[in-house]
C-alpha cells in the first residue's frame, strides 16, 4: 500500500512486531501548558480530557484551545420548549423533477418558523457532564494559577491508557496518575505530594449549564438558578453528587481511600477535601444516568484500563516502520498509533459519534451520518470489526424515522439522516438535509461485516437495513426518458457542498456510490438464494455516465464552471473519492482520474480543506499508482 514496505529488508518483514514498542515509542511527552495540547483518557462512549495537572483544574484557560471535556454516549439535554414547536414548522418545499419534496432546513421566515428551526438544531444537545480539577493552594492561602504550575512533565503511555503528570507548586512537587475505567464511564486518579498533609490540594467538582451554542466548552458558570446539584449518600469512603437541568438527570458517584470530606462550595461546586494524615490519595468518580452503579478503585480502574488497551493494541494489524530509511516513515507511523488511540478513545461506542468524538462538543455535540464512514470503517480494515458492528445496532433502533423521511419525501425505502441525535430525529441543517453520501454507507458498513464473517447469519441480520437502503437509492434517481438515463438529482448537495441543491445533479462521487451500493445489495439478494431486483437492475444499466469535461471529472454534471471558477476549489475535492474511497466499479477511467488528481493537487485552496480531505486524497493517489503522494 506504502512505498516504505518496499525499502524494509526481507528479515524486518519476517520478524514478529512487537507492538509494545510499537505503540510506546509514539506516548506523549508535554513539558509544558499547552491549550491546544490537551490529553484524553476515554473507553469509546465517554471521555475525559485533562490539561497539564492531570485533571480539568483549569478550564477556562483552555476553553479557547483544547477544551477540558467530560462527554459521554447517554449525556444529551433539552431546553424547555414553551412555545410548542412542531418539527414541520421547519420544513421547506423544493419544486424539483417535476414534484414537491419537503426537506428540513434552517428556516429564515416566518419568524416562528425559524426559532422552530432554531430550536430543533439545538435540541437536544450533548452535555459536558462537569469539571474535575485541583483547588491548589499556595503558601498565603492565595488560589495557584496556570503560570504558577512549573517543571511539569506529562506523559500519555498509549499502550495502558495512562496519564502521569508531575508538577510544582512553590516548589513542591504534586505526582497524578491518571485513568479511565475500561467499562464504566468513570476515571480515577492517585495523587502523591507534600501537599496533601498541608491540606493545600482538593479534588473540586463543577458542573457547568449547557450553552445551548454550536460549541460548549464547557465553561458556562453563570446560570445557578437554572439547575441543581443536591448531595446524597455521603459517607466515609465516597459519596454522590446528583446534577439536574430541565429533564436531565444524572450523577457523579465519588469513591475514595483513606479519609476524606465531601462538601458543596458555591454555587454547583464540590470540595473533596483529603485528611491532613496522608501523602497519597486515590479517588474515583462514575458520572452516570442509572439509579446505582458498582463502583471501581483505583486500583481496579487501573487494571480494567491496561488489560483493556493491551488487549486493543494486540487484535488486529499492525504496522512497524522502524526498518525504513525513509525520512517520513517515523511521522506516519506516529500518525497511525495516534489516530487509533484516538478513535478507541473516543469513537468506539454504541452510537455513530460526533464529528469531533468526545474531546470536542461541536456542532451541538450531533453525530453527522456522513461522517461515520470515517469514524468507523477503518475498525474493519485493520481486523477489528467488533468496533465497527457495535454502532451498527443504532440504525435498526432508528429505522422507522428513516422510513417515514423516505415516505414524506414520496420515496422508498428508509433515507438515512445526516445531522442528527441519539433518537434519530432529522436536525434542520440547509445543507445537511440535501446530501445523499450518508445514504450507501450502511450497505458498506454490512459488506465490510460479510467479508469478514462470510456467512449467512451477517445476511440475515443486516439484509433488512441493506434492502431498504437500497430501496430508496434505487426510487431516488430521476428517469429522463428523452436521454433515457436516470439522473441523480436535482434536489441534492454533493460531497462538495459548493453547489445549490436546485442546481445540481449527478456528482461524480455519488454516482460511483449508487452504482457500487446497488451492485451490492443485488449480491446480497443473490447469497441469500433471492432474485435480482428488477428496479434495481434498471438503475443499474441506466445510471447516467460520470460527467466529463475536457479530460477530468466534473464535481457535478451541471458543474461547468468547477475548474474555473475560484468558489469551486475550496471544500471537500469528493471527486477524488469516486476511486480513493470506492472499490472500483469499472466507471473511473484511471487516466482521467489521474488529470483530475494532478489539477486538484496544484490548484486546490488546501488551506480551506477539512481533516478527511487529507486521507482521501492519498488514497486516491494510493489507487493511482502514486506512493509518494500518497504518504507526502
Amino acid at each position: 500500500m506504502f512505498p516504505l514496505f518496499l525499502i524494509l529488508p526481507f528479515n524486518l518483514l519476517a520478524q514478529k512486531i512487537d507492538r509494545k514498542a510499537l505503540v510506546q515509542r509514539h506516548n506523549v511527552v508535554l513539558t509544558k501548558a499547552d491549550t491546544l495540547s490537551s490529553l484524553t483518557v476515554g473507553n469509546g462512549g465517554f471521555a475525559f480530557t485533562v490539561d497539564v495537572t492531570g485533571l480539568q483544574t483549569f478550564p477556562k484557560e483552555y476553553s479557547k484551545g483544547m477544551p477540558l471535556g467530560t462527554q459521554s454516549e447517554w449525556g444529551w439535554h433539552s431546553f424547555i420548549d414553551t412555545a410548542g414547536y412542531k418539527r414541520e414548522e421547519a420544513l421547506k418545499t423544493y419544486h424539483v423533477n417535476g414534484r414537491d419534496i419537503t426537506y428540513m432546513v434552517q428556516i429564515k421566515e416566518p419568524e416562528h418558523a425559524k426559532k422552530a428551526a432554531d430550536w430543533y438544531r439545538q435540541n437536544p444537545h450533548r452535555l459536558q457532564l462537569g469539571n474535575i480539577g485541583f483547588e491548589l493552594l499556595k503558601k498565603d492561602g492565595t488560589l495557584a494559577t496556570l503560570n504558577d504550575i512549573e517543571n511539569i512533565k506529562q506523559q500519555l503511555d498509549l499502550w495502558t491508557g495512562e496519564i502521569k503528570s508531575h508538577f510544582t507548586i512553590e516548589g513542591v512537587p504534586v505526582d497524578v496518575t491518571t485513568y479511565c475505567h475500561s467499562t464504566k464511564d468513570a476515571i480515577s486518579v492517585k495523587i502523591s505530594s507534600p501537599l496533601l498533609q498541608q491540606r493545600r490540594i482538593r479534588i473540586k467538582i463543577t458542573f457547568p449549564y449547557p450553552t445551548g451554542a454550536w460549541t460548549d466548552e464547557g465553561v458556562n458558570y453563570s446560570q445557578e438558578g437554572k439547575h441543581q446539584s443536591p448531595q446524597s449518600g455521603r459517607h466515609n469512603n465516597g459519596g454522590t453528587v446528583y446534577h439536574s437541568l430541565d429533564s436531565t438527570r444524572y450523577r457523579v458517584d465519588c469513591w475514595w481511600k483513606g479519609k476524606a470530606f465531601l462538601g458543596q462550595r458555591e454555587g454547583h461546586s464540590y470540595l473533596i477535601t483529603p485528611e491532613k494524615t496522608q501523602n497519597n490519595f486515590e479517588f474515583t468518580a462514575n458520572f452516570h444516568d442509572a439509579d446505582s452503579v458498582s463502583l471501581a478503585s483505583y486500583e481496579e480502574t487501573k487494571k480494567s484500563s491496561i488489560e483493556a488497551w493491551k488487549h486493543y493494541w494486540q487484535s488486529g494489524a499492525a504496522i512497524d516502520f522502524s526498518g525504513s530509511t525513509d525520512k517520513r516513515a517515523a511521522e506516519l507511523e506516529r500518525r497511525i498509533i495516534l489516530s487509533q488511540y484516538l478513535m478507541k478513545t473516543q469513537e468506539a461506542g454504541y452510537y455513530p459519534p460526533q464529528e469531533t468524538g468526545l474531546t470536542y462538543n461541536s456542532w451541538f455535540g450531533k453525530p453527522h451520518l456522513e461522517m461515520h464512514w470515517w469514524h468507523a470503517t477503518h475498525y474493519a480494515l485493520w481486523g477489528r470489526i467488533d468496533l465497527l458492528e457495535k454502532s451498527l445496532g443504532w440504525y435498526k433502533k432508528v429505522f422507522p424515522i428513516a422510513k417515514e423521511l423516505a415516505k414524506r419525501q414520496g420515496f422508498e425505502g428508509a433515507r438515512w439522516q445526516k445531522m442528527t441525535d441519539n433518537t434519530g430525529e432529522e436536525t434542520p441543517s440547509s445543507v445537511g438535509a440535501l446530501l445523499i453520501w450518508q445514504q450507501p454507507h450502511f450497505i458498506y458498513f454490512a459488506e465490510l461485516c460479510y467479508r469478514d464473517k462470510a456467512n449467512k447469519q451477517v445476511l440475515e441480520k443486516y439484509k433488512e437495513l441493506v434492502f431498504a437502503t437500497a430501496d430508496f437509492m434505487a426510487s431516488f434517481p430521476y428517469y429522463d426518458s428523452v436521454k433515457k438515463r436516470y439522473i441523480l438529482g436535482k434536489g441534492l448537495i454533493p460531497a462538495q457542498e459548493r453547489f445549490k441543491a436546485e442546481e445540481t445533479f449527478n456528482p461524480t462521487y455519488e454516482l460511483v456510490y449508487w452504482q457500487w451500493a446497488l451492485s451490492v445489495a443485488q449480491q446480497w439478494r443473490e447469497r441469500l438464494g433471492m432474485p435480482r431486483h428488477k428496479k434495481w437492475d434498471d438503475v443499474l444499466q441506466k445510471l447516467s455516465p460520470l460527467p466529463i469535461q475536457e479530460r477530468l471529472y466534473l464535481a457535478a454534471e451541471n458543474a461547468t464552471d468547477s475548474y474555473t471558477n475560484p468558489e469551486y476549489r475550496t471544500d471537500h475535492p469528493s471527486v477524488l473519492a469516486a476511486l480513493g474511497v470506492m472499490p472500483s466499479t469499472g466507471q473511473v477511467d484511471n487516466t482521467i482520474m489521474k488529470n483530475t488528481f494532478d489539477w486538484v493537487w496544484k490548484n486546490w485552496t488546501w488551506r480551506d480543506t477539512w481533516g478527511w480531505d487529507f486521507p482521501m486524497t492519498a488514497m486516491t493517489a494510493t489507487r493511482l499508482g502514486m506512493p509518494d503522494k500518497a504518504i507526502d
